[in-house]
């Protein structure tokens, strides 16, 4: 048998305890992401959810920061301008491995969360 993706849903990154508003002000104020309303039986569990094109980013609240190599990758229309927008709000880009016909960066957000470009 072949599971036949159709596209990724959402993706979960997750913040320490005490960090939602600065996560809120980083990807709603700075990446200009639109925050979605989670359903009513999650709310108590704290975190966030946004929307990128049609998928969702989802942000949760765990007790313990834990440094993984998980991130979303987001491709995105013109790329240098979105790094020198970043560097203009003191967002550290970290240059990746190359990989070939692909230009990419990362950063991490203000819970360590990286994020690919």
């Amino acid at each position: 048998m072949r599971i036949n993706f159709k596209r990724i849903d959402h993706i979960q990154i997750c913040i320490p305890n005490g960090k939602e508003h600065e996560a809120k002000k980083f990807y709603s104020g700075i990446l200009g992401l639109i925050e979605i309303g989670k359903p009513d039986s999650l709310k108590p569990n704290g975190g966030m959810w946004f929307e990128i094109a049609d998928i969702q980013i989802h942000i949760g609240v765990e007790e313990e920061e834990n440094y993984s190599k998980r991130h979303p990758a987001f491709e995105v229309e013109d790329l240098e301008l979105v790094k020198k927008y970043l560097k203009q709000k003191n967002i550290l880009i970290k240059e990746e491995m190359p990989i070939p016909g692909i230009k990419r960066f990362s950063f991490k957000d203000p819970c360590g969360n990286r994020k690919n470009y």
